[in-house]
């Protein structure tokens, strides 16, 4: 036997499943030993065969290899089936050489007989038309194979009849068949060419049916009771679904090695097993797929009409008996398929004719006038090849990037003639990035930048040819099919796989032998059942472990056995004696597997079908409206449930509910309790109906139903009564939803199954996630819904062709208020029912407010088909909405597919700028969408063709939901759309940049899990892994930006941070030679969705601020997310943390006033350097203030709040947000609104005393503060968005409701002002605040450095011995009385130099020297250095005669300093001390003359004056006073700074009524108070006759207070038609004047 199939075929056919030589060597070792026991087993069986002991043929659980029941044997040989080493390995008979079976080989004995056996004439079972039905697997062979015997019944010469030869010897072969032919085979083999170009997302009729091979047949029926090794089926399905189906490649070759007749695994493929049980076939992970053909599959048993037909046959009955399973593609699921189709149109309608262009990355543009700059000139030094040297011009901002290229190009070209300025662009140097040509320069984001920053603009001017075209489209991009296949398997998930097709038809093959031995048995029917049985339940398990209720109908017509024990069992074994009985249980167990496969065919993604495409009937179609029938189904059982819930809870029932954009449509059903069953598997069955009182035409189209398994536990055993009530909760276990209609609009009919989502999962009712067939565990509900003759389809009814609009005018005073009110809370998710009702009722009133469209829609009553005519007319007739508005109705309240193509429609009018701006919470929108295709899915495919910057972020936006479990298929599927739709260039780029994102998250790990003593070696290995990944790649774009081009690694200037995550800091190689090394930090441990998400809120702020005239200076960085626990952080140069900053001052610098102004002075020496650095300061210390508090950022410590040298400030680590605090236990601790600290206020003041600088800034705070609140719409919006994106800060209203009362819409700008500025003085007061950083600094000095030196604070460089000279001496000549930043002596000191004629005059004050000592000790023991002046005195520091005696103590404390020992006297320190910083230049010159911290502020000095800001106003009756800041107070008669508080009358008042006063400010000339001080019931006539009296008076303990000024305003003087707001000039009585 052996010998036809030599040559070492076999092992080349073994060796392509995985297994090696060496385990095939041991296999056949094994097998051999194997057979030798099983004859030994034969020859105990024949024995005991007088035995009639009734034992179970075999133990599932334990298969052994001698069994406890003898067998009865036939005169036939026994054949050993389904060995379970690799050497039986089933799968090597589906090759060429079992389905070419008419083609004898000449020579051999083997004869094959051509006609039916004899004994199908008289056996009626074999032609009765039910056997249409019988498990067989076909290809769609075009010959006639019933003309072919089917198994070897006969046995003459008592042998069994061989159909074929064993594929491999020494073993028994499984099929009988006919000897190969070798030559044939050969001849076949030869011919094939490798795989055929075919698109795999089209069905091709032609392909399926030539893939017509008869896959298996039915095994012997010779040995019924030979050895079923059902380890070694699972072991042989396991191999054969190690082989991924997601491999186009494997699908292609697999399809054509059919047709050409050689094995499928001749190709090396590569997959990962899936964890399986050793005695049960494998266990299920398959993919969802929905159902074309949902609506048939509720089917009861006998009476399924198959349709099994071959298209080839010339005869119609020629596939009668057989059942075929065609592999088809992708797109049988119809949704898919319209999807592709979508995506062939789409990308048709955005060809381009210059593909080139394609593959720049352009400039941002902000088109909005504030960005212009209009008259505002820049210097822009512009690089040609053509030019030796820079050109530097000054352009307006204004003018076109055209007309700059146009300028250039003289400069470069002689003569002009033929040139065309569209030949050239702009490139930013160091980015790969262009301006637009047509754009006016200003308007680029990049020029916005540089002028925000003082940065120098540089440009390089290049052809249009010359730029890198990588990234291009081409025509064969654009002209290929819109295919998904392989673009889904390029990308990175778990392995998720249902049975092969081969696997399928082994377990069938198996099952058609086990029924022809219980068919043709003579007796022992239980035996002979349970070996039926078992096979059933291989096949059930390999599909998702589901058994229906036809298959569990059809076993209980058996017999009772180990293997399923019941009561619904056939009582009398006398029946099954009966052939005609047994062989109609075996048609109806027939029929009821082939539905199962038919359902599983439609539930998951496998890779066979049923039945052809072309054979399905195509139904009628019914209107849902028309159908008053209530909603109805059957809820039959949950599969596949974990044994351990049998042991932990004792009864489960389901609750079932119709919801609609998350409300509710009827009160929900449950069903009755159950219990766990034991069949075949564990079940849950109700089989119950579940009614719902609620017509079907009254189902709104979008309508989901949801699903939830509850179950009661146990309760432990001696427990009270009590606990068992309370134990006896019941528990949720899992849920899923699902919509009733599909994208065809057609009601859901037919058998459903639907995998469980855990408990653990967000179950929000509002959005329709995929059921969970990505887990192999997951529990399987199944539900009946009502089989139809018709589809019911729901079609959307036209808009009501009348829709009234009123006047918002025409309503009444009341109603108008109360309307107003509402519209005011900005948002829907606050209100009441009276609020819906309300708007509802009104809504034709108020087409006046486009921003409240959403809060109608959401007050709709009903959105059932008869309501939506008259909703669709007033979303017709709405007034046009603005993009951010019209955001709101992308949420899930909104699942109407014409609100929300409506709301795409507005949104489509949004710039390319603003897009990227909102791409999160659109990608994160797209979950809301009922169906794979929507006008926003098509809106963001158009714009990432149109735009390479979004193709950029939206891949990796999708790639980081993949993660998202219940929605990774569809983002699977937009993900694959896209690289469909991107190009080759750019699906090449983004698997580098992929793989360099892998190979640093391998490297951060490493370096974050190591010991810190090995850390640094560690990273340097590593980096090694990324030069290396550069080396074969070339150059990568970093997923922070696309114009970030990389072409490798600096490893010098690469480290790491010492927190928790460490950070690597990385500084990558820039490609443009013009341009610097790109530094970003990457991070692993850290979700940094937050982070994105936290910027991407601060940086529409800051948009919002700029377009409404106030730029807040804030530093904005990039920060992206590449997958969960990874991302990378832009670095943002010359910027240090104030925690260094304030650690030069000492451990306790946190406490200290002055170390962010010294070092700021320190950074900018000059006056106005140091000025625009305050500037900077302020506006940007507001900007955080106003971000921070409004998005609730805690966790603020001085580490994570960065200073740059420029004095722009900026936080940074957003790991907290939304007020949720870090705790110390039960104590906050973020205690004080935002960090605004007294070292950030002596910065603004310029001193310790309140400046008018100061009132800058709150009137900056306050300011920004009600622009954002303009918006809070848009930020409820885009974080509403966000609710299902999985952060945990961010996951229900209670943390949208944080930023809501945060912004207090309901409240006026004077309440908020008033409000805010309340915030300011709080922060300021807090003590904790500083607390929290001197914590913060305790801690972090177990991270530094032994080897750090200590540095000067007000130094901003290190001078040595080398560089700056020997110093010969020092002498302090003399001291000065200064005035800025503080009052107090500075002290001249003289240093004279080995080089002759090198003086120079430094000034110190008594505080540096003794930084300087302090300093020095840290280095040095005090007994190397010279006794330092004490600092503690009695009297006035401060005074002259202490400067003067001072003076003499430091002369000789720097004496004996240089004088000291050489490693003292020459050491960094002294010489950095001693060099001269910019301000020492005035240190030769005369004393200044004493200038105030106030100076530009301040009034002439007075005995009465100052001024006060005042906001007045006159509305409804009432008289609104603002009283908001007082400058230039002077001090009182003792010197000392006055506690002034503002008191007002309204004259004429003699009986002193109208008095209203202020709060007191303490110690200030500079107070600000922000209060409303309001006087109600005043007509407007009445109030022409009055004055205002504003008088501003100390408060004294002891005396009378004292008046500082007073001011009168005659209110006839003023228009309060509208807000007066301005200075008044205090005096002692004078009148107002603005």
């Amino acid at each position: 036997m052996s010998a036809t199939r030599g040559n070492g075929e076999h092992w080349k056919s073994l060796e392509s499943v995985g297994i090696s030589r060496k385990e095939l060597a041991l296999a056949e070792a094994l097998q051999m030993e194997y057979d030798a026991l099983s004859r030994l087993r034969q020859d105990k069986e024949e024995s005991q065969a007088k035995q009639n002991t009734d034992r179970s043929l075999i133990s599932w659980d334990d298969p052994a290899v001698h069994y406890n029941k003898p067998a009865v044997r036939n005169d036939c040989h026994s054949i050993k089936i389904m060995r379970g080493l690799s050497g039986s390995d089933p799968t090597l008979n589906y090759n060429s050489s079992s389905v070419q079976g008419s083609s004898r080989a000449p020579g051999t004995n083997t004869t094959t007989s051509l006609a039916p056996p004899a004994e199908a004439e008289s056996q009626p079972w074999l032609q009765d038309p039910l056997t249409s039905d019988y498990l067989y697997i076909f290809d769609g062979s075009e010959e006639d194979f019933l003309s072919k015997p089917l198994n070897g019944t006969s046995c003459q010469d008592g042998s069994p009849k061989k159909l074929s030869p064993p594929p491999l010897p020494p073993r028994l072969s499984i099929w009988s068949s006919s000897e190969v032919n070798h030559s044939s085979l050969k001849s076949s083999t030869l011919s094939y060419k490798g795989p055929r170009p075919r698109d795999i997302n089209m069905f091709s009729s032609a392909h399926e049916l030539a893939d017509g091979k008869l896959l298996g047949r039915r095994i012997s029926d010779k040995d019924p009771y030979g050895a079923m090794d059902y380890d070694g089926i699972n072991n042989a399905i396991t191999r054969l679904n190690l082989k991924s189906t997601y491999d186009t490649d494997l699908l292609r070759d697999s399809s054509w090695g059919w047709k050409e007749g050689r094995s499928i695994f001749e190709k090396e493929t590569t997959g990962k097993p899936v964890a399986r049980s050793k005695t049960m076939p494998p266990q299920l992970p398959p993919r969802t797929y929905i159902s074309k053909f949902g609506n048939q599959n509720n089917v009861a048993p006998n009476k399924n009409p198959r349709v099994s037909v071959d298209p080839v046959a010339s005869q119609p009955h020629a596939l009668a008996n057989g059942y075929e399973l065609f592999e088809v593609s992708e797109e049988r699921d119809e949704e898919v398929a319209a999807f592709c189709h979508m995506l062939d149109v789409l990308r048709s309608g955005y060809s381009t004719q210059d593909y080139a262009l394609t593959g720049f990355v352009w400039s941002t543009v902000n088109l909005s006038p504030e960005h212009l700059g209009h008259g505002v000139s820049l210097k822009v030094t512009v690089v040609c090849d053509s030019v030796q040297e820079p050109l530097t011009f000054t352009c307006d901002c204004s003018s076109t990037v055209d007309l700059l290229i146009y300028q250039t190009l003289c400069y470069t070209y002689d003569e002009l003639l033929g040139i065309d300025v569209d030949d050239f662009v702009l490139k930013l140097c160091g980015l790969e990035e262009f301006l637009q040509n047509k754009h006016a320069l200003g308007s680029h984001e990049y020029i916005q930048h540089c002028r925000k920053f003082d940065v120098d603009i540089r440009l390089q001017l290049m052809k249009r040819k010359a730029v890198r075209s990588d990234l291009a489209r081409t025509v064969n991009d654009d002209q290929s099919p819109s295919t998904l296949n392989h673009y889904i398997h390029l990308q990175e998930r778990p392995i998720k796989q249902t049975i092969s097709r081969q696997a399928l038809s082994l377990l069938f093959d198996t099952f058609h032998n086990e029924v022809d031995a219980f068919l043709t048995a003579e007796g022992d029917f239980q035996l002979k059942a349970e070996r039926v049985i078992q096979s059933v339940m291989a096949i059930c398990n390999a599909l998702a472990a589901v058994e229906s209720q036809e298959i569990t109908g059809a076993l209980n017509q058996l017999p009772a056995c180990p293997s399923r024990m019941q009561p619904k069992i056939q009582k009398d074994p006398k029946v099954l004696a009966v052939r005609e009985n047994r062989e109609k249980v075996v048609e109806t167990l027939t029929a009821a597997i082939l539905d199962l496969v038919e359902l599983y065919c439609n539930t998951f993604n496998a890779d066979f079908q049923t039945a052809v495409h072309g054979n399905r009937k195509h139904h009628l179609s019914q209107e849902a409206c028309l159908l008053t029938c209530p909603l109805s189904f059957t809820v039959y059982a949950t599969h596949r449930i974990p044994i351990t819930w049998a042991a932990s809870y004792e009864d489960f029932y389901l609750s079932c509910s119709l919801t609609h954009g998350g409300k509710a449509l009827c009160s929900p059903l449950q069903t009755r309790k159950a219990h766990v069953y034991k069949y075949l598997f564990h079940l849950i069955i109700w089989d119950q109906q579940i009614c719902f009182p609620i017509q079907v035409n009254r189902l709104p189209r979008e309508t989901l139903l949801s699903a939830t398994l509850y179950a009661v536990p146990i309760p432990p055993p001696g427990s009270s009564s009590e606990t068992n009530k309370q134990r006896r909760v019941p528990e949720v276990l899992g849920w899923v939803t699902t919509p009733l209609f599909n994208f065809r609009q057609v009601l859901t009919c037919g058998r459903k199954l639907l995998g469980l989502w855990p408990a653990t999962q967000d179950n929000s009712s509002a959005r329709s996630s995929a059921p969970n067939f990505n887990q192999p565990d997951s529990v399987i509900l199944q539900i009946d819904f009502p089989a139809s003759t018709f589809n019911v389809t729901f079609t959307s009814p036209p808009a009501a062709e009348f829709s009234p609009k009123y006047d918002f005018g025409s309503l009444g005073e009341a109603d108008q208020h109360k309307l107003k009110e509402v519209m005011q809370k900005e948002s829907l998710y606050w209100l009441t029912d009276a609020d819906r009702k309300r708007l509802w009722e009104k809504r034709y009133y108020c087409h006046e407010q486009p921003g409240s469209l959403p809060l109608l829609l959401t007050s709709a009553p009903s959105w059932e088909w008869a309501c939506l005519p008259d909703i669709y007319a007033l979303l017709k007739q709405w007034t046009y909405m603005n993009h951010q508005d019209a955001l709101g109705l992308l949420h899930a309240t909104f699942p109407d597919q014409e609100v929300r193509r409506t709301a795409v429609h507005w949104i489509d009018s949004m710039s390319d700028a603003e897009l990227l701006d909102y791409l999160p919470q659109l990608v994160q929108a797209l979950k809301y969408e009922c169906y794979l295709d929507s006008p926003l899915v098509r809106f963001l495919m158009k714009r990432a063709i149109c735009d390479l910057r979004i193709t950029h972020y939206f891949f990796w936006l999708l790639k980081d939901g993949l993660k998202d479990s219940q929605f990774s298929i569809r983002y699977q599927y937009l993900l694959a759309a896209l690289l469909c739709c991107c190009g080759r260039g750019l699906r090449e780029e983004f698997d580098r940049q992929c793989c360099l994102v892998n190979t640093l998250a391998k490297l951060a790990q490493q370096v974050r899990e190591a010991a810190p003593s090995s850390r640094q070696a560690i990273l340097q290995e590593g980096l090694a892994d990324v030069n290396q990944f550069f080396s074969v790649s070339g150059s990568c774009r970093l997923p922070l930006s696309p114009s970030l081009l990389v072409k490798g690694i600096v490893p010098r200037d690469c480290s790491y941070f010492n927190s928790n995550a460490v950070p690597l800091k990385l500084s990558f190689q820039n490609v443009d030679a013009l341009g610097e090394n790109i530094r970003v930090i990457f991070k692993c441990g850290d979700d940094l969705r937050q982070d994105m998400l936290t910027l991407q809120m601060i940086r529409i702020m800051n948009k919002i601020w700029v377009q409404e005239g106030l730029d807040m200076r804030m530093v904005i960085f990039r920060c992206f997310s590449t997958g969960r626990g990874r991302g990378m952080v832009e670095m943002i140069p010359n910027a240090e943390t104030l925690r260094k900053i304030q650690v030069e001052h000492g451990v306790t610098g946190s406490f200290k006033d002055r170390p962010l102004a010294d070092w700021l002075q320190k950074h900018n020496p000059k006056e106005d350097e140091y000025e625009k650095a305050v500037e900077n300061f302020i506006y940007s210390c507001a900007g955080c203030c106003v971000a921070t508090y409004v998005l609730g950022i805690c966790d603020r410590h001085n580490d994570n709040i960065m200073l740059k040298t420029t004095g722009h400030m900026f936080h940074i680590d957003f790991g907290r947000f939304l007020g949720h605090a870090q705790m110390f236990g039960n104590i906050k601790r973020d205690r004080a609104p935002f960090v605004f600290t007294s070292d950030m206020a002596y910065v603004i003041n310029g001193g310790d005393k309140p400046s008018s600088r100061f009132h800058d800034f709150v009137d900056l705070c306050c300011q920004a503060y009600n622009l954002i609140r303009k918006h809070t719409h848009l930020f409820l919006n885009l974080l509403g968005l966000m609710l299902s994106c999985g952060i945990p800060e961010l996951s229900d209203l209670e943390d949208l409701k944080y930023v809501y009362d945060a912004l207090r819409p309901q409240d006026s700008e004077a309440d908020a002002t008033t409000y805010f500025t309340r915030l300011i003085e709080s922060s300021l007061g807090s003590v904790a605040t500083k607390l929290n950083f001197f914590i913060h600094n305790l801690a972090q000095m177990k991270f530094t450095g032994s080897d750090a030196r200590p540095m000067l604070s007000f130094a901003p460089r290190v001078h040595t011995l080398k560089t700056s000279g020997r110093i010969r001496d020092v002498f302090l000549c003399r001291h000065e009385k200064v005035f800025n930043p503080s009052k107090g002596y500075t002290y001249i000191v003289k240093v004279q130099r080995e080089s002759p004629g090198d003086v120079s005059y430094i000034q110190r004050t008594f505080e540096e020297f003794q930084e300087l000592h302090n300093k020095l000790r840290l280095i040095f023991p005090s007994s190397h250095l010279p006794s330092f002046p004490s600092r503690f005195v009695i009297s006035r520091s401060r005074g002259e005669a202490m400067a003067e005696r001072r003076k003499e103590e430091l002369n000789g404390y720097i004496w004996h300093l240089i004088h000291s020992a050489p490693e003292v006297a020459e050491c960094d320190l002294v010489y950095t001390f001693f060099h001269p910083l910019p301000r020492d230049e005035k240190a030769a010159g005369t004393n200044p003359a004493p200038k105030p911290a106030d100076a530009t502020w301040s009034r002439p000095v007075g005995k009465v004056g100052g001024e006060v800001k005042l906001s007045i106003s006159y509305k409804n009756n009432k008289l609104f006073i603002m009283v908001m800041h007082i400058r230039g107070l002077q001090p009182l008669q003792d010197g000392n700074d006055p506690d002034p508080y503002v008191k007002i009358y309204l004259l004429p008042d003699p009986q002193k009524t109208t008095k209203r006063k202020t709060k007191v400010a303490r110690k200030t000339c500079n107070p600000t108070y922000n209060e409303m001080l309001v006087y109600d019931g005043i007509p407007k006539g009445d109030l022409q006759q009055r004055e205002l009296r504003l008088s501003v008076l100390s408060e004294e303990s002891f005396w009378e207070n004292f008046l500082l000024g007073e001011v009168c305003i005659k209110l006839r003087d003023l228009d309060l038609t509208r807000e007066k707001m301005g200075w008044f000039e205090l005096g002692s009585r004078s009148q107002g004047t603005m």
